[in-house]
């Protein structure tokens, strides 16, 4: 077959196939008597088996190596290439969350572009004060996305406060903060509950309660500690498991009393305390803290329960109830 019949077959150039035989990649099988080249039909298997290895990314070169070399092994080339592969897609796909960052700001003219990009190149920065000042741009400046990826990574508890800040004043941060809490990373799990406790407003409210359920005891506690704060009766056994186990447990008594603010509540929390005291399982420690927390519940429930601790076997939970009964005065 001559040069024109073969490229049509092949779909490959004729100047293609010139530029494969000056590299020595192909090599005519025979000329005419024209002098026209003249290829095999192992000449063109050679050609399509060249486009093959073409279109998985070797280079010609590499691809000269691969058919001539007869102690070739192709799988450490085949892994160089899947190596350069990932770190190209890596690339591309940072390229194109940038290009979608920059979009979600409705940019109105190349300067707005050009702000954008310096905000996300600052939050990327190795400096504690760049990121900082980036984090505290104008609201309309920095992507969501960019400000939720960048507090979910920041170990600076400077520039943790003020990503945080940041994302309290940005719309539409609580679902993306949401799926931090799935990560396999603990300490970013703690970052976006965190960043959610801290967010104005009621869209954070379902995705903290839902974190009350969560196998991670930070994250829980965390969820516990914000609802709690914010008057929300589902975050009580969590509260009072953490008095139990001594997790912050001064701050867990303190939701508590905030959400005893009513007689019905007042008394299901006191229950609640009373019975994780006597249930038999609970040590002689968390006993103390249960008695302790009681001062901060108002009500005959409470009041009853320390009177019946007076006598308790453990002189240390005695006391404290004596004590709490003291400052409490007219029993309520």
């Amino acid at each position: 077959m001559l040069i024109g019949e073969v490229a049509r077959r092949s779909g490959v150039s004729a100047r293609m196939l010139r530029h494969y035989e000056s590299l020595g990649l192909v090599r005519p099988s025979g000329r005419t008597g024209s002098g026209y080249r003249e290829y095999s039909g192992e000449d063109v298997r050679r050609i399509f088996h060249i486009e093959s290895l073409r279109a998985v990314g070797l280079s010609l070169r590499e691809i000269g190596r691969a058919l001539d070399d007869p102690g070739f092994t192709p799988s450490d080339l085949v892994d160089d290439l899947i190596r350069r592969t990932r770190e190209r897609i890596a690339a591309e796909t940072e390229l194109l969350t940038r290009l979608d960052r920059v979009h979600a700001t409705d940019p109105a003219g190349w300067e707005d572009v050009l702000q954008v990009l310096a905000v996300l190149r600052a939050l990327g920065s190795p400096s504690a004060g760049a990121r900082q000042r980036a984090a505290l741009a104008p609201v309309d400046e920095v992507p969501v996305e960019a400000l939720v990826e960048a507090a979910l990574d920041e170990r600076d508890p400077v520039v943790a406060g003020a990503l945080r800040w940041a994302l309290a004043r940005s719309d539409g941060s609580a679902a993306l903060l949401a799926e931090g809490l799935g990560s396999p990373v603990p300490e970013v799990r703690e970052r976006a509950v965190r960043s959610l406790a801290e967010l104005p407003g009621g869209e954070a409210a379902p995705l903290l309660r839902d974190a009350l359920a969560s196998p991670d005891a930070v994250v829980r506690d965390r969820a516990a500690l914000a609802l709690g704060a914010r008057g929300e009766a589902a975050a009580t056994p969590v509260l009072v498991d953490m008095i139990v186990a001594g997790s912050n447990d001064t701050d867990a008594a303190d939701a508590l009393s905030v959400l005893a603010g009513d007689a019905a509540a007042a008394d299901r929390i006191a229950s609640l305390l009373v019975g994780r005291i006597g249930d038999g399982t609970t040590g002689p420690p968390a006993r103390g803290r249960l008695t302790q927390a009681l001062a901060g519940i108002p009500g005959p429930t409470a009041s009853r329960a320390l009177t019946g601790l007076l006598g308790d076997a453990d002189p240390a939970v005695a006391l404290t109830a004596a004590y709490l009964l003291g400052l409490r005065g007219d029993g309520g």
